[in-house]
């Protein structure tokens, strides 16, 4: 596995878990000892477990040597960073890094070794696999063999060795059949339940990972689109969801009204399908459109805090429950929470936070943006108005009363429709939410 990042650690783990040898390598000595020691550095249940299970049996390891782990390896996964450029194209570099790397150690074990399977498992644009096959052919020469693939990843933030285990498919694109039947045989073990491995050419592989993320952006998008309707009509977006959602041509899944999405995948990957179509001159109208409801959401839900304050907020104390983009991860990444901190920021307003796991994330990454408590709350004790921006279990049934006798005044902002209007109005609390009509007690 190149690249012990969220991607990375969780593939490799799992397949050390059915029995596979598998070496992780990062360049970050840091990251390396954490593992090494028996850490574990990213929050994702039930990684810590199988890390410890599968490092006693002596089949997990990590280093920091790229010419060791290529030398013994058969499969080479290529899991590190795609970060955003700023035109908002995939960045690169570190993929065809890693291919470069690749290709020397090839290049020193010369042509009779055992061809080497180099599997990009990295979002990347259509056509990057066969970028890294490229660099990894310049170096090697014309007669030394290996292989390439593309195998995206469908795992989600909070529930990834869940999704690695019991898939709902597996992608593979392979440019040979042989290729093709090595990366089933691994994947063989995750699909006893009669999933399919679906095995295809390598550019139809590398867009069903941007087309999948893109769609589901897209849900998102429209429900939050939708839910600025039913403010306006004074229609109730959740009944309607549930009508909507009736349909099983349309479905309930990622069709929740909310703060938008946030995290590594969907901003990136719908962002990178612009600049894909920017690149080949195809028009993107739905995916721009997306992106900009998404951004939109977040200054929608900020004019509800300016609409009961003013838009100067100078002197008030905001408490925000929850800083993760979602829960159960401690991953920020585009996290509407920030977002809408910043924004009460540069309005005058003291913002604390509080959340389970994230908090040391945001203490490193955006320090300064708010205080950072101990619990939830600690979060609301003083403050002007809460606002609930990650749907963590904890948050959904406070305690009212204490809720209410520790802060200024009882206005909740819910960003994530935790509350139903009955509750509000039996608990005397001052509410506005996402497409529902504001509860003035």
């Amino acid at each position: 596995m190149v690249g012990t990042g969220y991607v990375g650690l969780v593939t490799g783990t799992c397949f050390a878990n059915t029995g596979n040898d598998v070496v992780c390598l990062d360049v970050d000595p840091e990251k390396i000892k954490v593992l090494e020691e028996g850490g574990c550095p990213i929050y994702e249940s039930g990684l810590p477990e199988l890390l410890a299970k599968n490092i006693e049996a002596d089949r997990l390891t990590f280093t920091l040597d790229k010419e060791a782990a290529y030398q013994t390896a058969e499969v080479i996964f290529i899991c590190v960073g795609t970060p955003t450029g700023e035109d908002g194209s995939a960045d690169l570099q570190y993929v065809l890094a890693a291919a470069r790397d690749v290709g020397a150690v090839i290049k020193a074990l010369g042509p009779e070794q055992k061809p080497k399977i180099v599997v990009v498992k990295s979002t990347v644009p259509v056509g990057t696999t066969h970028k890294v096959r490229d660099a990894i052919r310049e170096i090697v020469g014309p007669d030394v063999p290996f292989a390439v693939a593309d195998n995206p990843e469908f795992l989600k933030e909070g529930a990834a060795v869940r999704d690695f285990n019991y898939p709902d498919r597996v992608i593979l694109g392979v440019d040979d059949e042989e290729t093709g039947v090595v990366l089933r045989q691994l994947y063989e073990p995750f699909v006893r339940s009669g999933n399919p491995i679906m095995v295809m050419d390598v550019l139809s592989a590398e867009m069903v990972k941007y087309a999948s993320n893109n769609f589901l952006a897209t849900k998102i998008s429209y429900i939050n689109e939708m839910a600025a309707l039913c403010e306006a009509y004074g229609a109730d977006v959740e009944r309607v969801r549930r009508g909507m959602s009736a349909d099983p041509r349309i479905g309930g899944k990622f069709l929740y009204p909310g703060l938008g999405y946030g995290g590594s995948c969907f901003p990136k990957d719908t962002r990178a399908c612009i600049a894909m179509g920017e690149a080949k001159g195809v028009s993107t109208p739905l995916s721009q459109a997306v992106n900009d409801v998404n951004v939109m959401q977040r200054t929608r839900f900020f004019a509800k805090i300016c609409s009961q304050f003013g838009e100067d907020l100078q002197g008030l104390k905001l408490a925000f429950w929850g800083i993760a983009f979602k829960p159960n991860t401690d991953d920020i990444r585009e996290a509407p929470a920030i977002t809408l901190m910043e924004c009460c920021q540069r309005a005058g307003a003291t913002c604390v936070a509080f959340d389970p796991v994230a908090s040391e994330n945001c203490a490193r990454q955006h320090p300064g943006l708010c205080a950072l408590v101990g619990n939830m709350y600690e979060a609301v004790e003083g403050a002007d108005a809460v606002v609930v921006s990650t749907d963590w279990d904890e948050f959904k049934s406070p305690d009212f009363a204490r809720m209410k006798s520790l802060m200024r005044t009882p206005v909740v902002f819910d960003g994530r429709n935790l509350y139903s209007t009955a509750t509000a109005r039996s608990q005397g609390l001052i509410v506005h939410s996402v497409g529902r009509q504001p509860v003035n007690v």
